[in-house]
């Protein structure tokens, strides 16, 4: 049986052996270490990665570094996590080894120009105050919204940015949102620094002034504030990565691969509030702030499979971490890929807001991992403003980049809701909406050539070959429905189809929404878009085709069926 290492509660640096013969020396182990807090940060030590695998599913791993793992967990995480009988060492919460004084609690001041200097942490009546006179001083470019309350009642805010500041012109919806795990807090201070800049600067500055012209950006500082505030409203020395349950919040939303409660706990307020808002929002791209590394990362985070824009999110990641590294000191933003890595490569979570609004919400967010050190020394804070700002404003403007424009009805005019699907490319929910009341849609798009789909029930879909995108610049491509009860018109209807087995051996089965009574022709695709196989099958009455492609390589495959104007489309892996 393997030791299990404790240290002497939390604060103490000697280690104590035990050997659990007993359930009740078990027991007697957790109400020592959960004595006065609902949470135990840890770190132990694994053989190799499919153990983080599992564990990921019992324990909130922090992060990983070769063999080396640091974790969080709850009483019942934790018992779960010692009847593995691995070895482990108890740590102290990163938020209690600063002193008050190197907190700064509360400490704001102002330059020369009256503006607030961002080198201290607020208590949290100065985070409302600061958050309200936002608005109240901007009130032309700034609205406070309120997106719910914590388990403890405080409040879930987030300010809104634009100059039409109460209503929706059709422009991309932008969120940053920070410190989901309360005690990993440097995000916080540079999001209220972000809002104050944007509002400074806007009519003076060209470039801030046409960021907020030309997007909704939305910022939440402080998304976990009952874990935040953990030790009382004047200090963030005790905070916890969990909220008021003993929740990690970002273990708590539904998953692409785990379903909708991956953790097996039930939402919590804060995770309600949030998908509430992302519903009533139709939001282009947004990034979620944490601590404890420094890297861009990139969905997916539950699966190994990559997402349709891999290389577009692999883009963003470097034009980010490239930005920092040219201000910021040597060894800064470099774990991992040099600052850069998808998710599910460093390691596996279900449950992760990312993964949440990137594929239920059709939208495009990231995580960045802002400083190594979860609660940095509020004297370090302008430093880590300084080191990321500029890229901060990269990844806003990137909003407006790739394809977009606005879809009407032909006839009256009116904006329309559609689905944009691009062909050979889209899978795993990453085609998008086009949204109300504008009708405008947002695609940011690794540069290339694609062909657009655009559908709507009561319409003919319209297809658009050859649409050419370039990086760092817009492609417009306004687009008219055709109704329906406009005849005579030869439009393609795209469908999808569903293939099973999938992933395949090489034997699968096409299921199609209709009989195929007409001359159909079956033709797939690889990776790279080239036609691999092309057949035709006699006309039948069954719904499906069985295709042997027992003789092609392992990889990801495109699959296009036509009969007649009915064309059906899907993705088969082989293995």
């Amino acid at each position: 049986m393997k030791l299990f290492v404790l240290s002497c509660f939390i604060y103490c640096s000697c280690v104590i052996p035990f050997n659990l013969h007993a359930q009740g020396q078990l027991e007697n182990i957790l109400d020592s270490v959960f004595k006065e807090r609902g949470e135990v940060y840890f770190r132990f030590s694994v053989i190799n990665k499919s153990e983080i695998n599992e564990l990921t599913k019992i324990i909130s791993i922090d992060n990983v570094k070769g063999d080396e793992v640091t974790a969080y967990a709850n009483k019942n995480e934790f018992k779960r996590f010692l009847e593995r009988k691995y070895s482990y060492t108890i740590l102290p919460p990163p938020s209690t080894l600063l002193k008050e004084s190197e907190l700064n609690m509360g400490g704001a001041n102002k330059d020369r120009e009256g503006r607030t200097v961002w080198n201290f942490y607020p208590t949290y009546q100065q985070y409302l105050d600061f958050m309200a006179g936002f608005a109240m001083n901007y009130p032309a470019i700034c609205k406070l919204d309120t997106i719910g309350t914590t388990v403890l009642g405080r409040l879930l805010l987030a300010v809104k940015i634009s100059d039409s500041v109460q209503f929706d012109r059709g422009k991309p919806q932008f969120l940053y949102t920070s410190s989901i795990h309360g005690d990993e807090i440097t995000g916080y201070v540079t999001m209220l620094h972000l809002i104050d800049y944007l509002l400074t600067n806007y009519g003076t500055d060209p470039r801030i002034t046409d960021i907020v012209n030309n997007t909704e950006i939305f910022i939440n500082p402080l998304a976990n504030p009952d874990g935040t505030y953990f030790g009382g409203n004047n200090t963030v020395a005790y905070a916890t990565r969990y909220n008021a349950n003993g929740i990690d919040l970002n273990r708590n939303y539904p998953d692409p691969d785990a379903g909708p409660h991956p953790d097996g706990k039930a939402w919590q307020k804060e995770t309600v509030a949030f998908m509430n808002f992302a519903d009533s929002s139709h939001l282009v791209m947004s990034m979620n702030f944490h601590g404890g590394a420094e890297v861009f990362n990139y969905p997916w985070d539950t699966w190994a499979k990559l997402h349709a824009d891999d290389s577009w999110f692999d883009f963003l990641g470097r034009e980010y971490a490239d930005t920092v590294h040219l201000y910021a000191p040597g060894g800064y933003l470099t774990d991992m890929d040099n600052g850069v890595t998808n998710g599910y490569a460093w390691y596996s979570i279900t449950g992760g807001r990312q993964d949440y609004m990137t594929y239920f919400q059709h939208g495009r967010e990231v995580t960045l991992e802002i400083s190594n050190i979860k609660t940095i020394p509020s004297s370090q804070l302008l430093n880590h403003w300084n080191y990321n700002y500029r890229s901060l404003l990269n990844y806003i403007e990137q909003a407006n980049f790739g394809i977009n424009g606005q879809v009407t009805d032909s006839v009256t005019g009116q904006p329309l809701k559609v689905k944009v699907n691009i062909f050979l490319h889209d899978f795993d929910n990453s085609f998008i909406y086009s949204n109300l009341p504008s009708g405008w849609y947002f695609r940011p798009i690794d540069e290339g050539s694609y062909d657009l789909a655009f559908s709507a029930e009561g319409y003919f879909t319209k297809t658009i070959k050859n649409v050419t995108v370039s990086r760092w610049n817009t492609t417009r491509l306004n687009v008219q429905m055709i109704p329906l009860s406009i005849g005579g018109v030869n439009e393609i209807f795209h469908r999808e189809l569903s293939c099973f087995p999938n992933p395949a051996t090489g034997y699968t089965r096409v299921t199609l929404s209709e009989s195929c009574s007409l001359l159909t022709t079956l033709e797939v695709f690889n990776i790279l878009g080239q036609s691999v196989l092309t057949t035709q099958i006699k006309p039948h009455d069954q719904h499906y085709l069985d295709i042997d492609l027992s003789s092609m390589l392992k990889g990801i495959y495109f699959i296009r069926v036509k009969q007649d104007r009915n064309v059906y489309e899907g993705k088969l892996i082989l293995y």
